[in-house]
């Protein structure tokens, strides 16, 4: 694999020059483009990152191939007939998935602005469940792990709330119980600067970024082992 370098200002621009051009014919054409400057070192950023997490024993590793998200839109069920995406995007999973919903460590790389994200994104009811109730019981720990994603400067996303408590919560009380409860997601994020993105030192932000937020990660994975699993099969 490639050693990463960084990522080329090419890479933001292929994605510029897609969304004013965002049809196959244009694609097709450019696609070189995308390989080489989005994909190649895309792989290598992972790949490098799966070596250093595994070195810290931090469970997270994908085959840096399967990680990234394919960059076809799913148009099925969109006014938006767009074919492709304008941005890149891959995880690091505990069980190689891609599902954001079982917490996952996630990369983002977009003109519009780069990012690192980790946590359990909209879950499923079942395990939206079992993440609250965990929450509910010990407070106290939830707290101690959210003082500890602040000592790194991350801060618990407010973007996915209700705006009641759901339901069985009802008579919760406390401030900050009662805004973690009606959340829909339970998300970090740390923005990246294009200077970052560039830069050879990626790897090992995305991997200190990932151990930060493994208090997080290992409180919801511990939570979600408490689901029956055919609950999660009668949701599909």
């Amino acid at each position: 694999m490639t050693q990463f370098a960084g990522f080329s200002p090419a890479a933001l621009g292929f994605f510029t020059d897609l969304a004013a051009n965002n049809d196959r014919a244009w694609f097709t054409d450019n696609k070189p483009r995308y390989e080489r400057d989005v994909l190649e070192p895309l792989r290598a950023l992972l790949g490098a990152a799966i070596v250093g997490l595994a070195a810290r024993d931090i469970p997270l590793g994908n085959d840096p191939a399967k990680a990234i998200f394919r960059i076809h839109r799913d148009v099925r069920f969109s006014k938006d007939k767009s074919p492709y995406k304008t941005h890149a995007g891959a995880v690091l999973a505990r069980d190689g998935g891609k599902s954001p919903d079982g917490g996952i460590v996630y990369f983002h790389l977009a003109p519009e602005g780069c990012f690192m994200a980790a946590g359990f994104y909209v879950p499923e009811p079942a395990r939206l469940s079992a993440l609250r109730e965990a929450i509910f019981v010990e407070p106290a720990r939830f707290q101690a792990i959210l003082d500890d994603l602040a000592r790194h400067g991350l801060e618990l996303s407010d973007e996915e709330s209700l705006t009641r408590l759901p339901r069985g919560y009802e008579d919760a009380t406390g401030e900050n119980l009662v805004a973690w409860l009606k959340l829909k997601s339970y998300l970090v994020r740390r923005k990246l600067s294009e200077q970052e993105v560039f830069s050879a030192d990626l790897p090992q932000k995305l991997i200190d970024f990932a151990e930060a937020c493994m208090p997080l990660l290992r409180f919801g994975w511990q939570a979600l082992a408490t689901i029956d699993p055919s609950d999660l099969k009668r949701q599909k």
